[in-house]
């Protein structure tokens, strides 16, 4: 499976690399020469999430939904590098909102470099995903590239919605967690963004049509669902091997469909202490208290809950896969998609 990952990783990370650098190509940054040295240390920061490199899991589903329908990858390699850097961007931001120590084996780069660095970091690698959307015109003609900006730029509001309400949930300390907030809020965070939005822009530069745009809409859903849980279920339960911190969403406190579960199952005493710690802010929580949480989790069923509905969601992201995506049908993209998909259900890391 890495190895399917790479092979496009290679051919993504190329066009990315390409956009890592001041653009020279505008009249209005020739008059600003003479601060050469402080924009390569600001280009510095730029530059250091997109080198870290992650799995490239969203520029691959993209990538293959596109050969799987009979399109020209090298068409979709502009908006698969332009996922990319979105993906880059919100981690910056993501890593702020939540405080988060480690990213991709490293210091957070506000921890590394501090806040405001880091968020002006974000900020020029969220200008760089709009300049190569911009310059997909060249590729894909300017009706088409306006049609994916416009699909990106709806997924990524519905992203940043997500994550904003779930920022006010735990401020306000709202405690009861429904599977429909949950499903909101995974949704918007994971599924659309992460799955829905890379295959449906893929197939969209093969000339897919909107039956085939829709199905590909629910299998998303379904399959970014079961890769939420299965991403929180890692938190409490997958060693990382340093690339992460175990137990991160505890700390921040983060309204998982694990942690609604417990909160509806703990009570007395239990309960008591749970809301404590939830209260707490993450530097004020020990690692004892996210321990004891973890612990509670097994104990009240909410780990085995969560794995239950995961696999809920994984038979119904294979069966629909199965049964509507026949369309997707052009090998070795339809066998290695899959692959990719079993990936998603079932890593552990």
């Amino acid at each position: 499976m890495l190895e399917i990952l790479n092979e496009y990783k290679t051919k993504v990370w190329k066009e990315v690399k390409a956009y890592l650098v001041d653009p020279e190509y505008h009249e209005l940054f020739k008059v600003s020469s003479g601060f050469a040295g402080e924009a390569k240390r600001v280009w510095q920061v730029v530059r250091e999430y997109p080198e870290r490199q992650g799995k490239y899991l969203r520029p691959s589903f993209l990538m293959l939904a596109c050969e799987a329908l009979g399109g020209d990858s090298k068409k979709a390699v502009k908006t698969a590098a332009a996922v990319q850097i979105s993906e880059d961007w919100l981690l910056v931001h993501d890593d702020i909102e939540d405080n988060s120590l480690k990213r991709r084996g490293g210091q957070c780069l506000h921890r590394k470099y501090g806040l405001g660095e880091a968020l002006n970091a974000g900020d020029i690698l969220h200008m760089i995903m709009w300049r190569i959307l911009f310059d997909n015109q060249k590729l894909l003609g300017s009706e088409l590239s306006f049609r994916i900006m416009r699909e990106l730029n709806t997924v990524l509001t519905r992203t940043a919605l997500g994550q904003g309400v779930e920022m006010d949930w735990v401020g306000s300390g709202k405690l009861k967690i429904t599977e429909g907030d949950w499903l909101f809020i995974a949704d918007g965070k994971t599924a659309y963004y992460s799955i829905v939005a890379p295959l449906r822009l893929g197939a969209m530069i093969a000339g897919a049509s909107k039956k085939e745009l829709d199905k590909l809409t629910m299998f998303g859903l379904y399959l970014g669902r079961c890769f939420q849980l299965v991403d929180d279920l890692l938190d409490v339960t997958g060693d990382f091997a340093g690339l992460k911190v175990k137990g991160e969403d505890i700390r921040e406190s983060k309204r998982t469909l694990i942690l609604g579960h417990l909160l509806g199952r703990v009570k007395g005493k239990d309960k008591v202490k749970l809301m404590a710690i939830l209260s707490k802010s993450r530097e004020n929580k020990t690692k004892a208290e996210v321990v004891w949480v973890m612990k509670k989790m097994e104990e009240m069923g909410s780990i085995a809950y969560a794995k239950i509905k995961a696999k809920k969601y994984k038979k119904q992201a294979l069966d629909c896969f199965n049964k509507d995506l026949g369309f997707l049908k052009v090998e070795p993209a339809r066998g290695n998609l899959l692959k990719l998909v079993n990936f998603v259900l079932e890593r552990d890391h």
